[in-house]
């Protein structure tokens, strides 16, 4: 297999003198253009590789071979010559945005979220590495060699590369291990805004620096100068920036900033190619580097070069054409609309003419037609919005006012305080929690509020929390805080089963305890007339026998004892044969 490949690249060295000066362009279709620079006119088209949008497009050293990635998630490497597909491979779950092929030419980066790096021979992935939020932008090797010569370099191992993300502020610096362990970004550099283009110049040797130069979207360049040598923990700020501003001469005098819009090392390493001004008629211009300053702002003017009229276009005030279906805000109180009337189109030049019998309208009636219904406006119970409530939060927390704190940090509605955490700004989110963690220290009542914020802010907040470096510092004592509670909460569960045991034992002995306790007396006693008329005849018959037997003699006592005994039996018979009665003389 070897032979015939190496006899084609060999008839093919003849024609790589034409493909230098094509220029590959890729388009939002999915196809790619290949445009001739001499010629200046469109040499072909590559087709049939991508169904969507065409991100990246980079040239592999042997020329005729071409490499593309799309929002289709697939890579294609297509031959340049017959404008066909050589490989197409799936590169990515979501979309590949960028590429990059390794300096021997048996390599290739791809990115989309997570950075792959794949062997072109057997189109499977080498590496893996991780750590981008967002789909990344910009790739590139940062040395040709690896700084540790002592072991033998295989072509990839050893190697730096560079990558930057959309919406991100830090350039990330990776290293090639020879073992597979998954590591992070061994540095970082930090820019003022997300990276739009970056240029560097590829370190040959192992004591010569990278210098890198990165154009950012608010228009200002910064360059960095390291020598790549390991694990950085802090992320490295520029050695110089750069701006473009105008002079501010001819009646203006304020200067403006002047938009760099791409820059370049030149071969010497020692001069930039700069980019700046308008898109449509960019300005070229070499710079020498001056590093030893760390802000240089260069005066230029290119008013007279290109004038661009678009401040004339938003001072001037046009009234809107209204439709029935359309709702005008009012600036204001958000939320608030004015109701529109659409004139019906007869009666517009009858506006103005009165008929006789017609009286004029008032002013009161002029202004009351015009006048916005703020009763749609207020919200039920008097309530500030959630708007009004960050900004009340936000000047509580500049001030240290405890009332405006007290009244924002007690409410308990999840909607307001998310409302709340998401439209603050993100320099009160520190001084925010800083407030949440005193008053955690206090009454668990409002701890148990204060934990609602707390989620709040960790959820909406976590992506700028993470990008803070001082972060572990500030949140220390929420954390000690947080650790020593949980550490007490399964001693406190178990004190609290026992406690739920031994009350429910006592509850249980006291039940059974009460139940012998019921009240005997008798609700309703039902009484036989008939029985208590006999049982109080007897009742006087022992009282006359009785008093009877007490005057009589002595003799007689011992006849009026067997008297009454026998009156006794008399009575306890008829008590036996009568329940009533006997409970009644009780």
């Amino acid at each position: 297999q070897d032979g015939p490949q190496r006899k084609k690249r060999k008839s093919e060295v003849g024609e790589v003198d034409k493909q230098l000066d094509i220029l590959a362009i890729g388009t939002a279709v999915g196809s790619i253009l290949l445009y001739s620079t001499v010629k200046g006119e469109l040499q072909s088209k590559l087709d049939g590789g991508h169904d969507s949008r065409v991100n990246c497009v980079r040239w592999h050293q042997d020329n005729c071979c071409l490499y593309s990635c799309s929002d289709d998630k697939h890579i294609v490497e297509w031959n340049a010559q017959t404008c066909k597909v050589k490989c197409k491979w799936k590169g990515d779950n979501s979309s590949v945005t960028c590429l990059c092929i390794s300096p021997d030419g048996k390599m290739l980066l791809s990115a989309g979220r997570t950075i792959k790096l794949w062997d072109l021979e057997t189109k499977e992935v080498y590496r893996h590495f991780t750590g981008h939020a967002t789909s990344v932008s910009s790739l590139m090797f940062t040395t040709v060699k690896p700084v540790n010569e002592s072991k033998p370099f295989d072509g990839i191992t050893g190697l730096y590369f560079l990558s930057g993300a959309i919406h991100d502020r830090l350039l990330s610096v990776w290293y090639i291990r020879s073992d597979r362990k998954e590591k992070n970004a061994v540095m970082a550099f930090t820019v003022t805004d997300e990276p739009t283009f970056v240029d560097l110049t590829v370190s040959e040797v192992k004591e010569e620096p990278v210098k890198l130069a990165v154009v950012c979207r608010d228009g200002q360049l910064h360059l960095f100068e390291h020598i790549l040598n390991g694990y950085c923990k802090k992320p490295l700020t520029s050695n110089c920036t750069i701006q473009i501003a105008t002079p501010g001469n001819d009646g203006d005098s304020t200067p403006k900033p002047v938009p760099i819009l791409a820059a370049a090392f030149c071969a010497d390493k020692q001069s930039l190619l700069l980019v700046y001004g308008n898109t449509l008629q960019p300005i070229i211009e070499k710079v020498s580097l001056n590093t030893s300053e760390s802000h240089i702002c260069l005066v230029r003017d290119i008013q007279k070069v290109l004038s661009l009229k678009t401040d004339a276009a938003l001072t001037k005030v046009k009234t809107p054409v209204v439709n029935a279906d359309t709702k005008v805000l009012v600036p204001g109180i958000p939320g608030h609309s004015t109701a529109v009337k659409t004139p019906a189109l007869g009666k517009e030049k009858k506006k103005n003419k009165r008929k006789p019998g017609e009286t004029e309208e008032s002013i009161e009636e002029r202004l009351g037609a015009l006048d916005i219904d703020v009763s749609k406006v207020k919200t039920p119970g008097g309530l500030p919005q959630t708007d009004s409530f960050a900004v009340l939060l936000v000047q509580g927390l500049e001030s240290n006012d405890a009332e405006i704190l007290n009244k924002v940090l007690n409410t308990r509605k999840e909607t307001i305080v998310k409302n709340t955490v998401a439209r603050m700004p993100i320099h009160a989110v520190i001084p925010l929690l800083h407030e949440l963690t005193k008053r955690l220290q206090g009454n668990p009542y409002s701890a148990s509020v204060m934990v609602r914020w707390l989620k709040s802010v960790f959820t909406l907040h976590a992506s700028y929390l993470s990008t803070l470096p001082d972060l572990i510092p500030q949140l220390g004592m929420l954390y000690q805080l947080m650790e020593s509670r949980v550490k007490t909460l399964q001693k406190l569960s178990r004190l609290h089963g026992r406690l739920f045991i031994l009350v429910t034992q006592v509850a249980a002995s006291q039940t059974v305890q009460d139940v012998p306790e019921v009240n005997q007396t008798a609700k309703l006693v039902y009484e036989d007339d008939s029985s208590e008329e006999e049982g109080s005849d007897d009742e006087m018959i022992a009282d006359k026998d009785s008093d009877e037997n007490w005057d009589e003699d002595e003799e007689k006592e011992e006849q009026s004892d067997e008297q009454d005994m026998t009156v006794e039996k008399e009575i306890n018979g008829d008590s036996d044969l009568e329940p009533e009665n006997e409970s009644e003389e009780e």
